[in-house]
This record gives C-alpha cells, sequence and structure tokens, in this order.
C-alpha cells in the first residue's frame, strides 16, 4: 500500500454516494472544472428512486426548479424520464403552486448515468468508503475497501440511507443500505472518531406489487395535466407518452388486519429505535394515529412504461410479510394482488447538521462537506438541493472563494439549508412552502428570474439557456412597461366586452395593466382589447400576470426582506466567545457556542434566542467594532 505522502492527488473533488445528492455534487464539482470522482457501492444504483418513483410534489417542486435555475440536472433529467406530470394546488395562490412528476424509474437512473458518464472531468468508481483521512485538521482523501487510499482536496459526503443501514421486515432484521443493496458499515466509525455526533433515523417504503394481478377496472383512474408542463425551464415539452395512476383506499378490514400485526411491528415492539418522518408514517402509524378514520387514499402509481410493477403510494410499511399480503388483498382492486418486493423500514445514521456551516462545510474538519440524508433530510429533491450547494461550495473552497449561501429570502435552497444548521433536526426534515417566511417572492415559477444569474456566475448554465433567460426577462419587462401605456378608452363596445367578462364598466382611459389587476380578469382576457397579448409566450404572460396582480403584496414582502438583511449584513466573527457577553443567559450562551452563527439574523433564528439577547449581542458587536 503506498503511503499517504506518495500518494498523488488525482482529483479535486471525492463524492462518496451517488444518489441524487451525490449525482448533483459531482456535476456542479465537475461542471466547474475540477477533476472529480464519485464513489458509490453499486454503480447500477446511481440516482435510484429507493422510494416512490417521483420527483417534486408541495414545496419540492419549488426545490427542482430552483437546482435547475442554478444549472443542476435533476429537473432535465425528469422531463426526459417523467410518465406523468401534475401541477399542484392550481386552484390557490402563485405561491403555493408546485410540480409534481411520475418517473420511469429505470429510465431515471439510467440517463443520470449517461449523463454522469459523459460529464469531462467526472470519473465513476464502484467501491465502499471505509475511512475519511484527515490531515491537520482537513480533509485530505478516503480510504475504501478495496484497500486504495485516494487523495483529494475536498471530499462530499452523500451517503443517503447507508450508513450502518438496518432493514426491517416485521421482526426479521438485516444490514443493508437499501434492500437489496450492500450498506456502509465502517465509515460511521470513522466519522464518529473524528468527533461527529451521529444518530439514527428511520424511514420505510411501500411494497412493489404485480400489475397483471390488480384489478384496475373497479379503480378510478387519475391522468396528469394535459398538456404536461416540464419541470426545466429549458424545456418547452416533455419526452415520454403520458400514463394514468389508479385511486383506492383502505377500509375498516385493512385496519382491523394491520391491528392485528402491531405485536409484530418492528416500530411498535421497540425494535426500531431511530426516528420516522412525521409528515410520511407507514400505513400502521396512520392507523394507530388516526382510529377516527375508516380509510385511507391510496395511488397506484406505474413504476415506468416497460415494467408492470406498481407501487401503491400511502401503503408504506414494515408489517410481516404474512400480514402485508392480507392487508393488500383486503383492497378494493388488490383482491387477488402478489406482491413484487415486500415494505420495509430501514435505520440508518446520520450527523446532527448544527455541525455544519451554511455552506455545508463541517465545522469540525476543513474541506469535509455533508449532503443529503446524513444532515437528517427525507426526500429526493431536499437531497439534490444540498448536493447541489456541497458540490458548489466545494469547488469555491478549493479555489479560494467564499462560499454561495443564498438566504432564506433567495430560495428555498436557503430556507432549507438555514433550518438544518440553525435548528438541526431530530427527525427527518422535509421541505413545505409554510417554512419560507417570503413565500410570495419564492414562487416555483420565478425560479430562474432569482437564481438563473447566480448559476451563469458559478459557471453552471449553458450560453444556450442562460440567452434564453435573458430574452425571457427582457420580455417581460417589456411587456409589463407596454400594459402600463396601452389605454382602454369608456366607449360603449368596450364597456360592453367587459360586461361580457362580468367585470364593471370605466369611466375613464384605463391602462390594460389596471385591467389586469382586476379578480375577474386574466392576460388572456386582455385579447379582446389588444390583438397583440395573444403573441405572447405563455411564460412570459405567466409572470406578467402575477407581477401586475400581487403587486402590492410582493413590494410589502419586499419591505419585509429589507429589514431582514439588515439583521443577515451584521456579521459574527468566528472566534467570538459568546459566554465572554455580559448580560447573556447561560442557556443563550450555551445555544449560540453550539450553533456559532456567522450573523445577528442566523443567530435571532436559533429557538430560545430571546429579542432582548439579540439587542445585547447587536449593542457588543458595536462596541468591538463589528456590524457598522
Amino acid at each position: 500500500m503506498n503511503s499517504l505522502e506518495n500518494s498523488p492527488v488525482k482529483y479535486d473533488v471525492i463524492v462518496i454516494g451517488a444518489g441524487h445528492a451525490g449525482c448533483e455534487a459531482a456535476l456542479a464539482c465537475a461542471g466547474s472544472g475540477h477533476p472529480t470522482l464519485l464513489i458509490t457501492i453499486n454503480v447500477d444504483g446511481i440516482a435510484r428512486m429507493s422510494c416512490n418513483p417521483a420527483i417534486g410534489g408541495l414545496a419540492k417542486g419549488h426545490l427542482v426548479k430552483e437546482i435547475d435555475a442554478l444549472g443542476g440536472e435533476m429537473a432535465k433529467n425528469i422531463d426526459e424520464t417523467g410518465i406523468q406530470f401534475r401541477q399542484l394546488n392550481t386552484k390557490k395562490g402563485p405561491a403555493v403552486r408546485s410540480s409534481r412528476a411520475q418517473g420511469d424509474l429505470q429510465l431515471y437512473h439510467l440517463r443520470m448515468k449517461k449523463v454522469l458518464e459523459r460529464k469531462e472531468n467526472l470519473f465513476l468508481k464502484q467501491a465502499i468508503v471505509d475511512e475519511i483521512i484527515v490531515k491537520n485538521g482537513k480533509a485530505v482523501g478516503v480510504a475504501t475497501n478495496a484497500g486504495e487510499r485516494l487523495l483529494t482536496r475536498a471530499v462530499i459526503v452523500t451517503t443517503g440511507t447507508f450508513l450502518r443501514g438496518l432493514v426491517h421486515i416485521g421482526l426479521n432484521n438485516f444490514s443493508a443500505g437499501r434492500l437489496g443493496e450492500l450498506p456502509a458499515m465502517m465509515l460511521s466509525g470513522s466519522l464518529g472518531r473524528l468527533g461527529f455526533a451521529l444518530g439514527r433515523l428511520k424511514t420505510g417504503t411501500c411494497p412493489r406489487l404485480d400489475g397483471k394481478s390488480i384489478n384496475f377496472s373497479l379503480l378510478k383512474e387519475q391522468w396528469g395535466d394535459d398538456p404536461p408542463k416540464p419541470f426545466s425551464f429549458s424545456n418547452k415539452k416533455v419526452a415520454l407518452n403520458q400514463v394514468p395512476c389508479h385511486i383506492t383506499y383502505t377500509n375498516p378490514r385493512t385496519h382491523q388486519i394491520i391491528r392485528s400485526g402491531l405485536d409484530r411491528s418492528p416500530l411498535y415492539c421497540g425494535v426500531i429505535k431511530g426516528i420516522g418522518p412525521r409528515y410520511c408514517p407507514s400505513v400502521e402509524d396512520k392507523v394507530v394515529r388516526f382510529p377516527e378514520k375508516d380509510q385511507h387514499q391510496i395511488f397506484l402509481e406505474p413504476m415506468g412504461l416497460d415494467t408492470l410493477e406498481i407501487y401503491p403510494n400511502g401503503l408504506s410499511t414494515s408489517l410481516p410479510m404474512d400480514i402485508q399480503l392480507p392487508m393488500l388483498r383486503s383492497i378494493q382492486g388488490l383482491e387477488k394482488v402478489e406482491i413484487i418486493r415486500p415494505g420495509y423500514a430501514i435505520e440508518y445514521d446520520y450527523a446532527d447538521p448544527i455541525q455544519l456551516k451554511p455552506s455545508l462545510e463541517t465545522k469540525l474538519i476543513e474541506n469535509l462537506f455533508f449532503a443529503g440524508q446524513i444532515n437528517g433530510t427525507s426526500g429526493y429533491e431536499e437531497a439534490a438541493a444540498q448536493g447541489l450547494m456541497a458540490g458548489i461550495n466545494a469547488s469555491l473552497k478549493i479555489r479560494g472563494i467564499s462560499p454561495f449561501i443564498p438566504g432564506r429570502e433567495e430560495a428555498y435552497i436557503g430556507v432549507l439549508i438555514d433550518d438544518l444548521v440553525t435548528k438541526g433536526t431530530k427527525e427527518p426534515y422535509r421541505m413545505f412552502t409554510s417554512r419560507a417566511e417570503y413565500r410570495l417572492l419564492l414562487r416555483e415559477d420565478n425560479a430562474d428570474l432569482r437564481l438563473r444569474e447566480k448559476g451563469r456566475a458559478l459557471g453552471l448554465v449553458n450560453d444556450k439557456d442562460y440567452y434564453e433567460f435573458i430574452n425571457k426577462k427582457e420580455s417581460i419587462h417589456s411587456e409589463l412597461e407596454r400594459l402600463g401605456k396601452m389605454f382602454v378608452y369608456p366607449t360603449p363596445g368596450n364597456n360592453d366586452r367587459l360586461k361580457a367578462l362580468r367585470s364593471s364598466p370605466i369611466k375613464n382611459p384605463t391602462s390594460l395593466a389596471d385591467l389586469l389587476r382586476r379578480p375577474e380578469f386574466s392576460y388572456g382576457d386582455l385579447i379582446i382589447f389588444d390583438q397583440k397579448c395573444a403573441l405572447t409566450q405563455a411564460e412570459v404572460a405567466e409572470q406578467v400576470e402575477i407581477h401586475i396582480k400581487y403587486d402590492g403584496y410582493i413590494k410589502r414582502q419586499e419591505e419585509q426582506v429589507a429589514k431582514l438583511l439588515k439583521l443577515e449584513r451584521m456579521p459574527l466573527p468566528a472566534e467570538v466567545d459568546f459566554k465572554a457577553i455580559p448580560g447573556l443567559t447561560a442557556e443563550v450562551r450555551e445555544k449560540l457556542n453550539r450553533v456559532k452563527p456567522v450573523s445577528i439574523g442566523q443567530a435571532s433564528r436559533i429557538s430560545g434566542v430571546t429579542p432582548a439577547a439579540i439587542s445585547i449581542l447587536m449593542v457588543y458587536m458595536k462596541k468591538i467594532g463589528y456590524g457598522g
């Protein structure tokens, strides 16, 4: 074996794990010009959808759009491999509308693998990483189970559920990263020896069903949108034929069968120690927690165009197999169903994200970054967003450039990371629109307007995508200006047109912009007064309508953001000892020293840090020459 001193540094960055976080991290590093090695336990598991085969959903769709705006790959990948696209919350305001797409599980994996294989500066290796090599407080390499010691300038850990993964099916359990794949058993020990505090979390998944054993004729079809709307701002249409899902329900007999197996449920027998996701409970958890409900909705989702496997979304379970099958067969349409793969729960190690800087670099070890489920999150989208940010910031760190840290007012990605590093988590973290204070500013539809310039500056947005964005931005500005200058006059003909639209007549010349402010008006209605509106691109018309209709609310949130930024721009030096600041309570001092906030703004979001404590901090910082 070569000594550490004699081993050549072949890669600027080594990424451990090729799930959704690892793929985005590796592509970002390689795209920034850094030779990058992506190590995975199984190259045939790259970008595998371990749970439901879908991307997006409420608030998660926002993350995918932001990843795309910054130059990431997830949105493009699902547009090429998605088999049902839907816009959610369409009857609600634009702030909470989200996109979701059912994916072809196999095609999604294969396309991402193809992208990785063909990416310049990116190299793949199948191996298990057993150790992070650290020298003088810096991550300098990894050691694998094959005896290799690979040196690097930065390491990104994106291990998903593979750290000491333990699968549970009833009271049977065995080590696995996910069903059918090896776990990483040694890396947790390495992280523990480096001083990281690790905990255990739990997640689960549904059984996979044989589609030819399901009676779909008894069930209601659910089709996606027609036409389907792509995720990526770069795409005008999706690639594949679209297919339906089907809806069914559990019933009292289903619940009775589930209760009969609780004595052998690892969740209720104390076998599982890890904390599970509050917002995506197992079916047995739903039955116990909501005894008054006699049914729960189940979505039967196809796992691809060329497979008959079906994913019964809503039936995550770790019950024993002799309960899973009768439970399923008690449901309408599934009376003769056969299970291809069992549902199961999995426990795995994670590191409390309070141990991270906002750049996702660890506080303990320089040049070591964590992203994805190792930080306590759940979901492909949360993982991919962190992976992209870790890849960007590892690249910037190598070049000696300050990290890119989007604020809570700039992106859901900023909300996600700030929540993690400021508050930590004791349960799997999931993104919701309610977590974003400025969600009217952080809409799905304007993610490119918020972040595309930043992605370009980071070198991750190509010329074609960037110049299309510039054209869109200029078109929005021009149309807003034009509508403000175009007037409709109070003629009998015009007032008749308004009456036909159930809108009140006008008595004075009124701009098209003012007409569009009326609740009953849509941009398309303006065509009866101005034919040029018929020529406007749909995405431009959407932005113009939102901007005009919500202008007052948007300005109000922008004023709130301006106040927030005053606190965010008041830095807290890394070397400050909060125990030395007079006037702070012992509890506040302990919390501040644990989190080590980088600004007054971040300090104000730490649970238990009071407004009085923030005032004391501000006075102290000014006294020692910080904060302006």
